[in-house]
């Protein structure tokens, strides 16, 4: 082959990228096809949170950008609707006219009436995988009275009789609680996975959790989808990255520092010192409120931190002269001069330079890559987590309780370049979720050191080691909020902290 021929072959490969329709229009025309995200996310080989992503705006590339534009057309072919409109048709109603309303994510029509998982009485709709009645009028469901005890849904009036008329937002609330939260027990995505698998073993709870840890990442992942039904924000699973956040080699880490503090006080005070080694429960279940980038993240310059963003900053971090007491709030770093930091970092070390604490001065940004953030991303996914946790611990149930930790845990570790997890690329999230737990750790062992405790261990997410007693500063248990003993054993003089840690 010669060289024009090459080129001519090179040319030919190359073609104009499939043209797909606006944003609105793409989602009109599979709601139109009463299609779920679900089902077209598994035809196109995608999670359902990037066909929201693609549904909000973002545009595919490459081969999956083909599918999804053959979708598409295909889809406006049978309903007879122009894929490339400008503005999407109006939905259909159920009674087939037009509704102007937002029509809710994955309801499906049935055919033939299910009992209603809210009141038990025949419902034509399906949402979430549950039959349910979509309009509050028309759902029986008892309603608490005002005493906090159950009454009977108050029976419709007669069709000369109006029904009272409610103010718009009461209305609005009701119906939006009926069409998105589901009673507890039709919803327990957790309970039904760990029923189903010591069912499936024969009531051996080894065997059982054995399997349940092993599907935790897609069961998280499930869990998410769910979480954030009626969610305000859409994830997007799959944004573009700049080269900080890629790994510099197969094996090797990008170029994002997370502060993971390994420090251990070098002197103690004169005599003999009983220390206990306190574990942190829950370390990156907490972190998950932490304030996460929504979308592609931007780069700027400079040194204003804008607190609605959140993302990765190159800093010179200032002077930190409290290394005897407290480890340095960006972990131990042996090089020195500029690095790229996460958000949490950035913020606890804005923190400690403030007026509350003077600890140090403020770091220099140099530059930062961020995008609009919110601490409420996560919120619903980490509130069934905990709730899963704290059932878990109440009853004794060990194979719920590692099967929930298995899910947070490996859902923070999975989320950036993983061939364990391909519904999610967010390395950022995952770095920043990590540095959340070890600036919520740090901030643990200053709350320590100003209760008068001495501090002589800080390690991880999870590990702080103390002298004095503890328990006045921090509550003891197994919940998130509190902390249990891990070890204790007796340290002396200036050795470091001797002892069985």
């Amino acid at each position: 082959m010669s060289d024009f021929d090459a080129i001519d072959s090179l040319l030919a490969s190359v073609g104009p990228e499939a043209k797909l329709p606006q944003a609105q229009v793409r989602r009109s025309l599979r709601e139109q096809a009463g299609l779920s995200k679900a089902q077209v996310a598994r035809a196109l080989g995608i999670s359902a949170s990037t066909l929201s992503a693609w549904e909000a705006g973002r545009d595919p590339s490459g081969e999956t950008r083909a599918k999804y534009g053959y979708f598409l057309d295909g889809l406006a072919a049978k309903l007879g609707t122009p894929a490339h409109a400008k503005t999407p048709p109006p939905p259909k109603s159920p009674s087939g006219g037009t509704d102007n309303a937002e029509p809710d994510e994955g309801v499906i029509q049935l055919a033939d009436s299910e009992p209603c998982v809210l009141c038990g009485h025949p419902a034509a709709q399906r949402m979430a995988g549950f039959a349910q009645h979509l309009d509050a009028a028309e759902c029986h469901a008892a309603a608490p009275a005002a005493d906090g005890s159950v009454e009977p849904a108050p029976r419709r009036p007669e069709p000369s009789a109006p029904a009272p008329q409610r103010p718009a937002a009461d209305r609005h609330r009701s119906t939006a609680r009926r069409a998105v939260q589901l009673p507890s027990e039709s919803a327990d995505l957790i309970g039904r996975s760990v029923r189903a698998a010591l069912e499936a073993h024969g009531g051996d709870a080894e065997a059982a959790t054995a399997a349940l840890v092993k599907k935790a990442i897609p069961d998280a992942m499930a869990l998410l989808d769910e979480t954030r039904k009626g969610g305000r924000y859409d994830v997007i699973a799959h944004p573009w990255m700049p080269d900080i956040l890629k790994k510099q080699s197969a094996r090797g880490p990008d170029q994002v520092w997370e502060a993971r503090p390994k420090w251990t006080r070098t002197e103690l005070p004169p005599g003999e010192h009983k220390v206990t080694a306190l574990d942190i429960n829950g370390a990156y279940l907490s972190a998950l409120k932490t304030h996460l980038p929504l979308g592609q993240l931007e780069h700027s310059t400079g040194s204003d931190h804008d607190h609605r963003r959140a993302g990765v900053h190159l800093i010179t971090p200032a002077r930190w002269d409290h290394d005897d007491v407290l480890p340095n709030p960006i972990g131990q770093r042996d090089e020195p001069g500029p690095l790229w930091i996460t958000e949490p970092t950035l913020r606890l070390l804005l923190r400690l330079s403030g007026p509350k604490y003077g600890l140090c001065e403020p770091p220099e940004i140099h530059e930062s890559f961020t995008s609009g953030a919110t601490e409420g991303l996560l919120e619903k996914f980490r509130i069934a987590l905990k709730d899963a946790r704290d059932t878990a611990i109440a009853t004794d149930d060990e194979v719920t309780l590692e099967y929930v930790k298995a899910m947070y845990s490996k859902f923070v570790s999975t989320m950036g370049a993983s061939n364990y997890n391909r519904e999610l690329y967010r390395p950022d999230w995952m770095h920043l979720i990590r540095s959340q737990a070890f600036a919520n750790l740090w901030m643990k062992a200053l709350k320590a050191h100003d209760e008068g405790l001495t501090v002589i261990r800080a390690m991880g997410t999870d590990e702080l080691h103390v002298i004095g007693d503890w328990r006045k500063v921090f509550p003891e248990g197994r919940g998130v909020a509190e902390v249990k003993v891990k070890d204790e054993y007796a340290a002396c003089g200036a050795n470091a902290a001797g002892g069985g840690a």
